[in-house]
């Protein structure tokens, strides 16, 4: 499904605390089904954030080039801030079976909410499939080497912060 500008756009929405190897992995699959990818960072959530909103910015910037990827940042309800943008799809990352009952009880308030925006799942590579923000400031909070799971750029901001 096209905009009015013939363009096939998707806003792939999180808190990104931190972008993990995961979210990128996605975040290129996406870049190869839509003609622009916009990373929309939620400024507020349910979650506990360590990064601030401008750090979780700056890190997907450095961690993505990608020339049809835009970062943004939003509040309120993702499928108003997609419709601002002319988005034809949300993008969700499915890493294991446990996701799927709450991205898909999402995904069909999403639809009542504003049935013209499509909800797609992408799954990461199988090597990024367990990789949470989570567990990755779980293993850095211990001084774990969380190489694996997060860019360089993203690997060092966790250190300061945690002051590991």
């Amino acid at each position: 499904m096209k905009n009015t500008n013939g363009q096939r756009i998707a806003v792939y929405a999180g808190t990104f605390d931190p972008p993990t190897l995961g979210h990128i992995d996605v975040l290129h699959r996406a870049s190869r089904l839509f003609d622009k990818v916009i990373i929309a960072v939620a400024e507020s959530s349910s979650k506990n954030t360590l990064f601030t909103v401008e750090e979780r910015l700056s890190l997907i910037s450095v961690s993505v080039d990608l020339p049809n990827i835009e970062t943004d940042s939003f509040s309120g309800l993702l499928v108003d801030f997609a419709a601002s943008r002319n988005a034809c799809a949300l993008i969700r990352g499915l890493r294991a079976i446990s996701d799927f009952e709450y991205e898909f009880q999402m995904a069909l308030t999403n639809q009542k909410l504003r049935g013209e925006i499509e909800t797609v799942f992408l799954m990461p590579s199988e090597k990024y499939s367990y990789v949470s923000s989570t567990l990755v400031k779980e293993i850095a909070r211990f001084g774990g080497d969380v190489s694996a799971f997060v860019s360089p750029g993203t690997e060092e901001l966790l250190k300061k912060k945690l002051l590991v």
